[in-house]
Protein backbone atom coordinates (compact mmCIF):
# COMPACT_ATOMS: atom_id res chain seq x y z
CA UNK A 1 0.00 0.00 0.00
CA UNK A 2 1.16 3.47 -0.92
CA UNK A 3 1.34 6.28 1.31
CA UNK A 4 -1.08 9.05 1.19
CA UNK A 5 0.74 12.25 1.96
CA UNK A 6 0.09 15.76 2.82
CA UNK A 7 3.13 17.86 2.19
CA UNK A 8 3.36 21.32 3.31
CA UNK A 9 5.96 23.64 1.52
CA UNK A 10 6.69 26.54 3.33
CA UNK A 11 8.74 28.33 1.26
CA UNK A 12 10.00 31.67 2.60
CA UNK A 13 7.94 32.78 4.31
CA UNK A 14 6.38 33.22 7.95
CA UNK A 15 7.89 35.24 11.08
CA UNK A 16 8.80 32.46 13.97
CA UNK A 17 5.59 33.92 16.08
CA UNK A 18 2.96 33.19 12.66
CA UNK A 19 4.93 29.49 12.12
CA UNK A 20 4.43 28.49 15.72
CA UNK A 21 1.23 29.92 14.96
CA UNK A 22 0.08 28.55 12.27
CA UNK A 23 1.95 24.89 13.23
CA UNK A 24 -0.19 25.45 16.57
CA UNK A 25 -3.74 25.56 14.69
CA UNK A 26 -3.23 22.28 12.57
CA UNK A 27 -1.62 20.09 15.48
CA UNK A 28 -4.96 21.11 17.80
CA UNK A 29 -7.08 19.94 15.12
CA UNK A 30 -8.88 16.74 15.39
CA UNK A 31 -7.06 15.57 12.33
CA UNK A 32 -7.20 11.22 12.38
CA UNK A 33 -4.97 9.27 9.77
CA UNK A 34 -4.79 5.53 9.21
CA UNK A 35 -1.29 3.89 9.09
CA UNK A 36 -1.02 4.88 5.17
CA UNK A 37 -1.46 8.44 5.50
CA UNK A 38 0.40 11.48 6.72
CA UNK A 39 1.51 15.25 6.76
CA UNK A 40 4.66 16.36 5.91
CA UNK A 41 5.41 20.33 7.19
CA UNK A 42 8.69 21.72 4.90
CA UNK A 43 9.15 24.55 6.84
CA UNK A 44 12.20 27.35 6.52
CA UNK A 45 15.41 26.44 7.95
CA UNK A 46 15.75 28.57 11.33
CA UNK A 47 12.10 26.57 12.43
CA UNK A 48 13.41 23.20 12.07
CA UNK A 49 13.65 22.83 15.15
CA UNK A 50 10.77 24.55 17.01
CA UNK A 51 8.28 22.67 14.94
CA UNK A 52 10.20 19.35 15.57
CA UNK A 53 9.87 19.62 19.40
CA UNK A 54 5.95 20.31 18.48
CA UNK A 55 5.06 17.28 16.73
CA UNK A 56 2.70 15.36 18.63
CA UNK A 57 0.80 13.08 15.98
CA UNK A 58 2.99 9.59 14.92
CA UNK A 59 1.47 10.81 11.20
CA UNK A 60 3.13 14.35 11.40
CA UNK A 61 6.89 14.48 10.01
CA UNK A 62 9.38 17.79 9.64
CA UNK A 63 10.91 18.47 6.39
CA UNK A 64 13.80 20.52 5.26
CA UNK A 65 13.10 22.54 2.14
CA UNK A 66 16.64 21.58 0.56
CA UNK A 67 20.09 19.97 1.56
CA UNK A 68 23.25 20.14 0.07
CA UNK A 69 25.28 17.26 -1.61
CA UNK A 70 28.39 17.28 0.58
CA UNK A 71 28.52 16.06 4.00
CA UNK A 72 30.66 18.69 5.68
CA UNK A 73 32.81 21.31 5.18
CA UNK A 74 33.68 25.21 4.02
CA UNK A 75 30.20 25.94 2.31
CA UNK A 76 28.77 28.89 3.95
CA UNK A 77 25.40 29.16 3.92
CA UNK A 78 24.33 25.82 3.39
CA UNK A 79 22.64 22.54 4.92
CA UNK A 80 23.60 19.29 5.77
CA UNK A 81 22.04 15.82 6.15
CA UNK A 82 24.20 15.48 8.99
CA UNK A 83 22.96 18.16 10.49
CA UNK A 84 19.31 17.36 9.70
CA UNK A 85 20.16 14.44 11.12
CA UNK A 86 20.83 15.87 14.50
CA UNK A 87 17.75 17.54 14.48
CA UNK A 88 16.15 14.23 13.71
CA UNK A 89 14.35 15.46 9.98
CA UNK A 90 13.09 12.30 8.28
CA UNK A 91 12.29 14.54 5.00
CA UNK A 92 13.77 16.87 2.97
CA UNK A 93 12.83 18.52 -0.47
CA UNK A 94 14.79 17.87 -3.76
CA UNK A 95 15.09 19.62 -7.16
CA UNK A 96 11.85 21.63 -6.44
CA UNK A 97 11.42 23.79 -9.83
CA UNK A 98 12.65 27.18 -7.89
CA UNK A 99 15.62 25.73 -6.99
CA UNK A 100 15.73 24.54 -10.78
CA UNK A 101 15.32 27.71 -11.80
CA UNK A 102 16.42 30.13 -9.60
CA UNK A 103 19.60 28.21 -8.57
CA UNK A 104 20.17 25.82 -11.23
CA UNK A 105 20.00 22.90 -10.24
CA UNK A 106 20.93 20.13 -12.74
CA UNK A 107 19.63 16.26 -12.48
CA UNK A 108 22.85 15.75 -11.71
CA UNK A 109 23.41 17.45 -8.95
CA UNK A 110 19.78 16.71 -7.55
CA UNK A 111 21.23 12.87 -8.01
CA UNK A 112 24.37 13.88 -5.45
CA UNK A 113 21.63 15.17 -3.16
CA UNK A 114 19.39 12.14 -3.48
CA UNK A 115 22.60 10.10 -2.69
CA UNK A 116 23.44 11.55 0.69
CA UNK A 117 20.12 12.15 2.00
CA UNK A 118 19.66 7.88 1.57
CA UNK A 119 22.48 7.78 3.10
CA UNK A 120 21.50 9.15 6.48
CA UNK A 121 18.13 7.69 6.23
CA UNK A 122 16.19 11.17 5.46
CA UNK A 123 13.30 10.39 2.52
CA UNK A 124 13.73 12.86 -0.19
CA UNK A 125 10.76 14.28 -1.58
CA UNK A 126 11.76 14.33 -5.83
CA UNK A 127 10.55 17.02 -7.23
CA UNK A 128 9.79 16.91 -11.26
CA UNK A 129 7.67 18.79 -13.76
CA UNK A 130 7.84 20.55 -16.93
CA UNK A 131 7.30 24.20 -17.72
CA UNK A 132 4.28 26.05 -19.89
CA UNK A 133 7.03 25.83 -22.88
CA UNK A 134 7.35 22.03 -22.74
CA UNK A 135 3.77 21.57 -22.11
CA UNK A 136 2.53 23.62 -24.78
CA UNK A 137 4.91 21.81 -27.34
CA UNK A 138 3.33 18.80 -25.95
CA UNK A 139 6.90 17.02 -24.79
CA UNK A 140 6.31 17.25 -21.05
CA UNK A 141 6.34 13.17 -20.94
CA UNK A 142 10.01 12.83 -22.55
CA UNK A 143 10.94 15.94 -20.53
CA UNK A 144 9.95 14.58 -17.03
CA UNK A 145 11.31 11.30 -18.28
CA UNK A 146 14.79 12.46 -18.60
CA UNK A 147 14.58 14.16 -14.59
CA UNK A 148 13.79 10.71 -13.15
CA UNK A 149 15.58 9.06 -15.55
CA UNK A 150 18.77 11.14 -14.72
CA UNK A 151 18.59 11.66 -11.09
CA UNK A 152 17.14 8.44 -10.01
CA UNK A 153 17.82 5.64 -12.92
CA UNK A 154 21.42 4.70 -10.47
CA UNK A 155 19.62 3.66 -7.71
CA UNK A 156 18.83 0.25 -6.88
CA UNK A 157 15.10 -0.95 -6.73
CA UNK A 158 15.62 -1.46 -3.28
CA UNK A 159 16.66 2.63 -2.36
CA UNK A 160 14.20 4.00 -5.17
CA UNK A 161 11.76 2.66 -3.21
CA UNK A 162 12.92 5.13 -0.22
CA UNK A 163 12.31 8.19 -2.54
CA UNK A 164 8.58 10.01 -2.67
CA UNK A 165 8.28 11.64 -6.39
CA UNK A 166 6.36 14.98 -6.39
CA UNK A 167 5.17 16.00 -10.13
CA UNK A 168 4.65 19.83 -9.92
CA UNK A 169 3.50 21.27 -13.32
CA UNK A 170 5.65 24.66 -13.24
CA UNK A 171 2.92 26.07 -15.17
CA UNK A 172 0.22 25.74 -12.59
CA UNK A 173 2.37 26.75 -9.69
CA UNK A 174 1.28 30.13 -7.77
CA UNK A 175 -0.41 30.77 -11.10
CA UNK A 176 -4.03 30.09 -9.61
CA UNK A 177 -3.90 27.54 -12.96
CA UNK A 178 -4.29 23.89 -11.77
CA UNK A 179 -3.73 20.96 -13.99
CA UNK A 180 -7.40 19.07 -14.20
CA UNK A 181 -7.50 15.88 -11.99
CA UNK A 182 -7.16 14.00 -15.11
CA UNK A 183 -3.88 15.97 -16.05
CA UNK A 184 -2.35 15.08 -13.22
CA UNK A 185 -3.61 11.25 -13.51
CA UNK A 186 -2.07 11.10 -16.89
CA UNK A 187 1.56 12.28 -15.89
CA UNK A 188 1.34 10.25 -12.83
CA UNK A 189 0.67 7.17 -14.57
CA UNK A 190 3.17 8.07 -17.10
CA UNK A 191 5.27 8.32 -14.39
CA UNK A 192 4.69 5.14 -12.86
CA UNK A 193 4.95 3.62 -16.31
CA UNK A 194 8.36 4.88 -16.87
CA UNK A 195 9.79 3.50 -13.23
CA UNK A 196 7.64 -0.14 -14.05
CA UNK A 197 10.11 -0.29 -17.07
CA UNK A 198 12.92 0.41 -15.23
CA UNK A 199 12.17 -1.64 -12.05
CA UNK A 200 9.45 -3.47 -12.51
CA UNK A 201 5.62 -2.78 -11.76
CA UNK A 202 5.65 -4.47 -8.18
CA UNK A 203 8.57 -1.47 -7.36
CA UNK A 204 6.74 1.29 -9.31
CA UNK A 205 3.35 0.64 -7.49
CA UNK A 206 5.56 0.92 -4.13
CA UNK A 207 6.37 4.87 -4.95
CA UNK A 208 4.53 7.49 -3.92
CA UNK A 209 3.93 10.35 -6.27
CA UNK A 210 2.37 13.87 -5.23
CA UNK A 211 0.57 16.51 -7.22
CA UNK A 212 2.04 19.58 -6.88
CA UNK A 213 0.51 22.85 -8.70
CA UNK A 214 -1.76 25.08 -6.77
CA UNK A 215 -3.80 22.59 -4.45
CA UNK A 216 -6.42 23.77 -2.27
CA UNK A 217 -9.30 23.11 -0.12
CA UNK A 218 -11.42 22.96 -2.50
CA UNK A 219 -9.72 20.80 -5.71
CA UNK A 220 -7.80 18.31 -3.41
CA UNK A 221 -10.47 16.33 -2.73
CA UNK A 222 -10.57 15.37 -6.76
CA UNK A 223 -7.07 15.42 -7.68
CA UNK A 224 -6.54 12.57 -4.89
CA UNK A 225 -8.61 10.57 -5.74
CA UNK A 226 -6.70 9.62 -9.19
CA UNK A 227 -5.55 6.00 -8.82
CA UNK A 228 -2.32 7.42 -9.18
CA UNK A 229 -2.36 10.55 -7.25
CA UNK A 230 -1.25 9.68 -3.78
CA UNK A 231 -1.58 13.06 -2.17
CA UNK A 232 -0.26 16.90 -2.68
CA UNK A 233 2.42 18.82 -2.14
CA UNK A 234 1.18 21.97 -1.26
CA UNK A 235 2.76 25.98 -1.39
CA UNK A 236 0.26 28.66 -0.96
CA UNK A 237 -2.91 26.73 0.81
CA UNK A 238 -0.18 25.26 3.46
CA UNK A 239 0.32 28.65 5.51
CA UNK A 240 -3.70 28.62 6.21
CA UNK A 241 -4.61 27.02 8.81
CA UNK A 242 -8.27 25.75 7.60
CA UNK A 243 -6.75 25.10 4.35
CA UNK A 244 -4.38 22.69 5.35
CA UNK A 245 -6.43 20.45 7.64
CA UNK A 246 -8.68 19.88 5.02
CA UNK A 247 -6.29 18.65 2.51
CA UNK A 248 -5.02 16.49 5.05
CA UNK A 249 -8.66 15.28 5.46
CA UNK A 250 -8.88 15.06 1.70
CA UNK A 251 -6.31 12.12 1.31
CA UNK A 252 -7.95 8.98 0.42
Amino acid sequence: MRKQIAAANWKMNLTIDKAEALLNDILSAQINLNEDQLAVFAVPFPYLQMAQQKINNNNFFIAAQNCYSKKSGAYTGEVSVEMLQSLNIQYVVLGHSERREYFEESNQFLAEKLNIALEYNITPIFCCGEPLSIRDAQTQNEFVEKQLEESLFHFSAEDVQKIVIAYEPIWAIGTGKTATSLQAQEMHAHLRKVLAGKYGNDVADTISVLYGGSVKASNAKEIFSQPDVDGGLVGGASLIADEFITIIKSLK
